[in-house]
């Protein structure tokens, strides 16, 4: 790989952590930063979701700011709005004032990693892109799971602001990197911003989001959200059909005619949201019914971690060997195993059993992150890159926020059918053993993926096996 190439994939591999560290480093201080908003530690999964929402809904136009006022440009503005609002969510003393800081952040998140990884992409070839995108993907794969640890100790020693205060640091070195390493390329045939797209797409986000978040809290007003989360599904539907009847729409949608771009879109996105309930989960478990602190809980998550490490020098060599296609069907068996099996959990489950079924999943998660994310782009063509890499940031960003919010909806389902104030140890083993049967779903779109699919990225060679 180029140097070039290599240091661009590395500074987005910065961003990309950030955006997904804080994402979920406030997990294991949502009991602390509870108790200062005067509210219960479920509630501020708010928090987490506002942020997610903002990301999604800005995504979009990313792309187009890019091309308009020039990639580093929009990348260094991001980080800087990214990095004041890390400051304010900081001096946050109410949820409201969290809740808007954590929709400021989102918006730089949205701006910082789709237009990093157009830049990547653009620049590498074809036999460099699962090289490049392991670069940009592995801190994606580590941020949700050093983030419940990291914040514990930050929680635990010094205080649950210092959790965002630690994004100023990183903002300043992103942003000098910038300088050196981006050119500023603008695309003079840019059409006008759709502006009709974009509050068609915005909408629809911000309605099924919502209907998520509020079904999670009012089980017994269930009809209204449901027909929101609906009214959202049909927007985005509305959206898609007239951006296809545009001349110059916010995004084009030509990439899902590749087989290996639409499995890593549907596919993908049900692995995402099953996967990303689980940082969400874990902490609560140990915290609210193990009695562990919460630098406690992000340790013990920590293993998660380890599998993510110890995989990853192997996951080429994998994907070589068997394909993409086998990877996806065996892998995701296993690892909707590994969701299920944190239903065992107990307060008197020995350690050494969570911490070798934790670093299972970390093995398994590791893998299917990067094949989905390798496959996404295999067979994408050049003109079709800037609407795929939007959509691939768009969707993953969704499916993040979407399993935060099933999380919560089931959680609270469960405790509302055993009438516990306070989720108890049965209403998590329930919980798992839901989210394990959506992660199953992503299956289907497995199956039916061709044998040879990916091979002229991956290397692997379907005559000879």
């Amino acid at each position: 790989m180029q140097p070039q190439t290599k240091y661009i994939a590395l500074l987005v591999a910065l961003t990309f952590f950030m955006e997904n560290l804080d994402a979920t480093i406030i997990v294991t201080a949502l009991p602390t930063m509870a108790k200062t908003f005067n509210v219960m530690p479920i509630d501020l999964n708010i928090g987490i979701s506002a942020y997610l929402l903002a990301v999604a809904t800005f995504i979009p136009i990313s792309g187009w700011l890019a091309d308009r006022f020039g990639a580093r440009t929009i990348f260094i503005s991001a980080i800087v709005l990214f990095t004041i609002a890390s400051v304010l969510c900081g001096l946050s003393t109410s949820l409201e004032m969290f809740i808007f800081a954590r929709v400021l952040q989102g918006i730089g998140g949205a701006m910082m990693v789709p237009v990093g990884r157009l830049v990547v992409i653009r620049k590498a070839p074809k036999n460099e892109l699962v090289r490049a995108i392991a670069y940009i993907t592995w801190p994606g794969l580590v941020a949700p799971i050093i983030g419940p640890a990291l914040g514990g100790l930050i929680v635990t020693h010094v205080s649950w602001q210092w959790i965002f205060y630690i994004n100023i640091p990183l903002g300043a070195a992103a942003i000098y990197a910038s300088y050196q390493l981006i050119e500023n390329v603008k695309n003079n045939d840019v059409g006008q911003f759709d502006f009709i797209g974009f509050t068609l797409l915005a909408t629809a986000c911000l309605s099924v989001m919502y209907a998520m978040e509020k079904l999670g809290q009012q089980l017994d007003q269930m009809m209204p959200y449901l027909l929101l989360a609906a009214f959202g599904v049909a927007i985005f539907m509305v959206a898609i059909a007239y951006m296809k009847r545009i001349q110059y729409p916010l995004l084009k949608f030509d990439a899902f005619q590749q087989e290996t771009f639409s499995v890593s879109i549907i596919g993908g996105s049900i692995f995402r949201i099953s996967m990303s309930a689980i940082p969400f989960l874990l902490p609560l478990l140990f915290q609210l019914s193990f009695g562990l602190s919460a630098f406690q809980a992000g340790l013990l998550i920590l293993t998660v971690f380890v599998g993510n490490l110890v995989m990853k020098p192997f996951t080429t060599r994998l994907m070589k060997h068997f394909g993409f296609r086998k990877i996806l069907i065996v892998n995701g068996i296993i690892g909707a195993c590994t969701i299920a099996s944190s239903a065992l959990f107990t307060p008197q489950t020995p350690w050494i059993i969570m911490i070798i079924l934790m670093f299972m999943s970390g093995l398994s998660r590791s893998l299917q992150f990067t094949c989905y994310n390798s496959l996404s782009f295999a067979d994408v063509l050049p003109k079709d890159k800037r609407y795929a890499t939007t959509q691939f940031s768009l969707f993953f960003q969704i499916s993040l926020g979407i399993g935060v919010a099933l999380a919560a909806l089931i959680l609270r389902a469960t405790m509302y059918v055993h009438g516990h104030a306070q989720a108890e140890l049965i209403d998590f083993q329930i919980t798992f053993l839901m989210i394990a049967l959506v992660s199953l779903f992503a299956l289907i779109d497995a199956f039916l993926l061709a044998k040879d699919a990916g091979d002229s990225v991956s290397g692997y060679q379907h005559r000879l096996n």
